[in-house]
């Protein structure tokens, strides 16, 4: 059988699973954002490991080791290209945007706004695989050319999704407008962040299990928000 499927690469898998649970439950019906964001944090926390995970097998050959760049890096962009766009697609299922904004062209707001929130959410999916491509080959030349892990990063890494996306959608507690705008924009410009040329620093092992409990607590918020709405709207 075609692949490898050692431990090294079970937390991939999982994010990967957990992609497409998101994807189809977040398109279900009239769309279930919130249960799309749920699965989201899940993707991040995967992620969060897998390197780490990966490493602690000392005799992978190399071809597990570029088995296991590959499937990363396609992994991601269904988790945190796809779903974010799918999440936002729910969102849109949800609202009515075209009277979020006002205009004195109203009649025309049938179609432009909805075509502005499709280009919005192709080219979100489009920059993530744009980023995530370059940073294949990016990387791949500065293991040619230096040892060790990287220690920055250039552009907004594509995994930064599952903490922005829930935050933004966790603010519907502060407020009961409709966030598909917010979302929207925010996509446009996290977007936008994945292929501008700026360094980021790699954060190390506290910082990352910093960013994990980022994560848990929105998850937890989120479980709490779900529950309300099942008891009490």
């Amino acid at each position: 059988m075609l692949g490898y499927y050692n431990y090294t690469v079970i937390l991939t898998y999982m994010s990967l699973i957990s992609a497409c649970m998101g994807i189809f439950t977040s398109l279900e019906g009239d769309g279930h954002p919130y249960l799309g964001t749920f699965f989201l944090l899940f993707c991040g926390l995967c992620d969060a490991f897998d390197g780490k995970v990966a490493r602690m097998k000392k005799d992978r050959s190399e071809d597990e080791c570029l088995f296991g760049i590959q499937i990363d890096s396609l992994c991601d962009l269904v988790s945190f290209g796809v779903l974010p766009a799918c999440i936002g697609e729910a969102l849109l299922r949800k609202s009515n945007i075209a009277y979020l904004i006002d205009v004195d062209f109203a009649s025309r707001t049938d179609y432009v706004i909805p075509a502005l929130c499709f280009i919005i959410l192709t080219g979100y999916v489009l920059f993530a695989m744009i980023r995530l491509a370059y940073f294949n080959v990016s990387e791949a030349r500065r293991q040619k050319e230096e040892e060790g892990t990287r220690k920055t990063y250039e552009g907004l890494p594509v995994t930064s999704a599952s903490l922005i996306f829930p935050f933004i959608m966790l603010l519907q507690f502060l407020t009961p407008m409709d966030l598909t705008a917010l979302y929207m924009a925010g996509l446009a410009v996290v977007g936008a962040l994945f292929v501008l040329k700026f360094r980021v620093k790699k954060p190390d092992s506290k910082e990352l299990y910093k960013l994990v409990a980022i994560g848990v607590v929105e998850f937890v918020i989120l479980i709490a928000y779900l529950i309300y709405q099942r008891m009490f709207k």
